[in-house]
């Protein structure tokens, strides 16, 4: 099988874990986010995994903090570390594996962002990328001099004016600008920098970089959402797509519908990755599988599982029996229509929940269940086989051209996942067994950006 028909893998290094409870276990490090030693460890299993990178996700604020019935006390995600400063320790502490941070189109100005992000390139020789966010929440544009957030069209069309400025950064300079000649006392050729003179609706930059050129040309970019603008801007500047889809069904009708925009930008549909969100609870049998989501599930305090509920626009539960039924209000209630109008989660998920709370008449613990089994993103509990089986499945029936698996907890799932299932799907051929390349964009398959400078031939009459 060759490196084209084989899956992509990211490891996304959220805190100690995506599931709630991760951070009570006994081996969970106590400092979780904050700790540079936890990154780097995490980033070294996932090396040891081959897989095409890590990925740190990010807000610039603690969300939801003013609301009570949301118990965020008793979470160990809400403090981290600023992922680019994160991932340069990591850089100097892997070698092959690439380094996706997080950072806000919204809340950065563009030349320190360039400068910023072709230094990690710089220092860790080419295996950088760029999660590209464009930050909604009012948390966040409460902490930047804002009283609420952009509209999602400002957003997107800020965003995209914001990467056009940051590649016409970072081709400040020549590749070849730099000659360093000792005897004659030049350092570089004058005529192989640029200014940008950028002039736009949101910024003014005249450039140049104070940075040479970024290893790789342009940082591989990857996107997120589902709303029509942000589908556009990932068909006209993405590399991958982290998408969020829980079943088969909804995967390939937004795999398809992102995939169908490229035409209109110019691409072709493998120019663009498709990447969905998968949390495996994975064990050597369905049962020793199931105890270890079940172990996690003992830990989950209740509060915390109804202020996941009261994020995602559930009337608060607190007080109900939490085995008796979901209570009709959590399905009727206006505030599922009116949370919907500002937030970024699509209101199909929570009706989606709702509908199943009624259908298989659910109690709230068994809710707290569904949701913490990876609701929002492909959740699976189960042996090697079986995870290998759903994962080959997405990826050959046009859902998915890989994943960025999401571990519960770190370092006990990770390591299950990488111990585990990597071997299997390398039986099957589905991914790699060693790395090819060194560079991210070598990673995935992606070539090098030359300059929009470069000197073209000339060309010669016969």
């Amino acid at each position: 099988m060759t490196r084209r028909s084989q899956m992509k893998l990211g490891f996304s290094i959220g805190s100690v874990g995506y599931h709630y409870a991760a951070w009570r276990l006994p081996e969970a490090h106590q400092d979780g986010g904050l700790s540079a030693r936890h990154y780097i460890e995490s980033a070294q299993l996932a090396e040891r995994g081959k897989f095409d990178f890590v990925f740190v996700a990010d807000v610039a604020a603690i969300r939801n903090i003013d609301d009570r019935r949301i118990a965020r006390e008793r979470e160990q995600g809400i403090l981290k570390l600023e992922p680019t400063l994160a991932l340069s320790a990591v850089a100097a502490m892997t070698d092959r594996i690439g380094l996706i941070p997080s950072v806000s189109t919204t809340y950065n100005p563009p030349y320190a962002f360039a400068r910023r992000m072709a230094s990690l390139d710089h220092i860790s020789g080419g295996r950088a990328g760029w999660n590209m966010v464009t930050s909604w929440s009012a948390d966040e544009a409460r902490n930047y001099n804002l009283d609420a957030p952009l509209s999602s069209a400002v957003r997107h069309a800020r965003a995209a004016e914001f990467v056009d400025v940051v590649k016409g950064l970072w081709d400040s300079w020549d590749d070849d600008a730099f000659i360093r000649d000792k005897a004659s006392g030049i350092y570089f050729e004058r005529d192989r920098f640029h200014f940008l003179e950028h002039k736009g609706d949101f910024f003014e930059v005249r450039g140049p970089l104070d940075t040479a050129r970024p290893p790789q040309g342009y940082l591989p970019i990857i996107t997120a959402g589902s709303s029509a603008e942000s589908q556009d801007l990932a068909a006209r500047i993405a590399d991958m797509v982290y998408a969020g889809q829980p079943n088969i069904e909804a995967a390939r009708s937004y795999y398809s519908s992102v995939k169908g925009r490229l035409a209109r930008y110019g691409r072709e549909a493998k120019s663009l990755a498709i990447l969905p969100g998968i949390m495996p609870f994975v064990g050597r049998t369905q049962q020793e599988a199931e105890d270890k989501f079940a172990g996690l599930q003992s830990l989950l305090d209740p509060r915390v599982a109804i202020g996941m509920l009261v994020i995602n626009h559930f009337p608060d539960l607190t007080g109900y029996d939490l085995d008796s039924p979901v209570p009709e209000l959590a399905m009727t209630s206006d505030q599922l229509d009116d949370g919907m109008k500002t937030s970024a989660r699509e209101p199909e998920f929570t009706r989606a929940l709702m509908a199943q709370a009624r259908r298989d008449k659910l109690t709230i613990r068994q809710i707290f269940d569904v949701i913490s089994a990876g609701f929002w993103s492909l959740g699976l509990v189960g042996t090697p086989a079986k995870i290998a089986d759903v994962m080959e499945e997405w990826v050959s029936t046009g859902a998915a051209d890989g994943f960025i698996v999401q571990p519960p907890d770190l370092p006990g799932s990770g390591t299950d996942f990488v111990e585990l299932v990597v071997p299997e799907l390398q039986r099957r051929g589905l991914f790699r067994r060693e790395y090819e390349g060194c560079s991210l964009r070598e990673h995935l398959g992606l070539p090098y950006v030359a300059s929009r400078y470069i000197r073209q031939p000339q060309s010669v009459d016969p």
